[in-house]
């Protein structure tokens, strides 16, 4: 089915690592969200678990978009990498635009699964099996070939009088 033809239930899904990003660079953007009308999925209340949970699946199938901020630590948790490879299925599957947001990562990193973001994944990746591993491994590799926005190209003016 067309991404054009369907009705969606959120404009845009995020995906991201909380404890890197929430209180900074998603709080902004969500504003944003609210400030212009977009509908974005909001995953506070949901309870963790190690497996994706129902809720969350429907909020991705649901959503036209989904913004995949990348940081640091988004590799060390068996949740977003789970997120993530249903991300990418629905962008196979429906059409779903897939954006990326590079937050404090090399993409490169993200793409080999190196530095400090490959060492906490292979964290992650102790004790699970090898097709789930690998199911990983191809999602990271994928997104991080998306261009994206990455944050050391950002800056800030300050202007003083």
């Amino acid at each position: 089915m067309a991404s054009s033809s369907r009705s969606w239930r959120y404009n845009v899904f995020p995906s991201f690592h909380g404890p890197d990003v929430r209180v900074t660079f998603m709080s902004h953007l969500k504003k944003q969200f609210q400030h212009n009308g977009i509908i974005a999925f909001n995953d506070e209340g949901i309870e963790r678990s190690k497996l994706i949970g129902t809720e969350l699946i429907r909020a991705i199938r649901g959503s036209r978009i989904s913004i995949v901020v990348l940081s640091e630590n988004y590799g060390s948790s068996s949740w977003c990498l789970n997120e993530l490879v249903e991300i990418l299925k629905c962008q196979e599957s429906v059409g779903q635009i897939v954006m990326t947001v590079f937050y404090k990562v090399d993409p490169c990193d993200v793409r080999k699964q190196m530095g400090e973001f490959g060492k906490t994944f292979k964290e992650t990746c102790e004790g699970k099996t090898e097709t789930q591993v690998h199911k990983w491994i191809h999602a990271l590799t994928h997104v991080a070939n998306i261009a994206g926005e990455h944050s050391v190209n950002w800056f800030v003016l300050v202007f003083y009088p």
